[in-house]
């Protein structure tokens, strides 16, 4: 009889404590007030979820945002609407597909067409659990958009934040790389492949690439950050109808894009922050990371074979 009564009641229980414990799980806000006129910031997949309320708060503080998207027309609609609530009539769109390194390649040169500086860049756009498929350059999905993608945006880009400096690279990892396994012998899933894993696998690589590019970078006044957002309600699970149920079925515990924004936001603005550079963060603190993550020869492995594969030089990156 009690039992009965529970589940009668738990859905009405839940809808009481969820805003309590959604509070508690997500209790990092990003407090600074530094304004950023003049100051330039390229924001990857904002024309949605975290990578939008990113944007907007940077757009609020004054700064020239690019929107890159893969999806210009919805950039544009979401452009129009961040310079409708902020102000800020210098929010950009332009196009951006990390599944091809023509269109990373062609978005940096316009950029830097456009552009002499650079303060903030935030790695945000990604992929999670897509079924078995392959970028316009043969690499699997998760590993060339998550990873590969962000890795070589960042190369481009990167002398012109070194003649920026001080500035910031911010890239979006998540608690699931304690999942992740660097499989070098099958870095792109064709001897083996589990959706959820090379999810995993390539949330691990956005870390161990955050804190090699640290190591190369020190001294250059850019410090660079990976971060855990949270679990967020977004459009990263489009692709599983498992995760999209358990969304919804749990959807008062899950942060919101606003405050799934916030360590990103953390980590681009407080001030202070340069003598964490490689580190990781959630919820606007630092943040353990696993065993693997803090391998030093796996990442410097995993550099060398990044270059290898966007056809780089192996020391690219390094400060000199």
């Amino acid at each position: 009889m009690f039992g009965l009564l529970l589940l009668l009641f738990l859905p009405f229980i839940l809808y009481l404590t969820a805003p309590k414990i959604r509070k508690m799980l997500s209790n990092g806000v990003c407090t600074s007030t530094v304004q950023l006129p003049g100051k330039v910031a390229v924001v990857t997949g904002a024309n949605s979820g975290i990578g939008k309320e990113t944007a907007q708060d940077l757009a609020r503080r004054g700064a020239r945002v690019y929107l890159a998207c893969r999806d210009v027309q919805k950039g544009e609609l979401v452009a129009k609407e961040i310079q409708t609530s902020t102000g800020n009539k210098q929010v950009l769109v332009r196009k951006l597909d990390l599944a091809d390194t023509k269109s990373i390649r062609a978005f940096a040169k316009d950029f830097l067409a456009e552009e002499k500086h650079l303060h903030i860049l935030v790695n945000n756009a990604g992929v999670m659990m897509c079924p078995y498929t392959k970028t316009a350059d043969g690499f699997e999905m998760h590993i060339g958009v998550n990873h590969l993608g962000h890795f070589l945006l960042t190369h481009l880009l990167l002398e012109t934040l070194k003649e920026s400096a001080p500035s910031r690279i911010v890239n979006v990892s998540s608690l699931a790389h304690h999942l992740g396994r660097i499989y070098f012998q099958n870095l792109q899933g064709e001897k083996f492949y589990i959706a959820g894993l090379a999810y995993c696998h390539s949330k691990l690589a956005n870390i161990l690439f955050t804190r090699e590019l640290a190591r190369r970078l020190k001294g250059s006044g850019v410090t660079t950050y990976s971060v855990h957002p949270g679990t967020v309600n977004s459009e990263l699970v489009r692709y599983s109808l498992f995760m999209r149920w358990m969304w919804q079925l749990f959807a008062f515990f899950i942060k919101t894009p606003q405050q799934g924004a916030q360590t990103s936001l953390y980590c681009s603005l407080t001030e202070g922050l340069e003598s964490l550079n490689g580190s990781h963060f959630s919820d606007c603190q630092l943040a353990w990371v696993s065993a693997q993550a803090r391998n030093e020869t796996v990442a410097r492995r995993l550099w060398d074979i990044s270059c290898h594969l966007l056809g780089l030089p192996v020391d690219c990156n390094t400060t000199g």
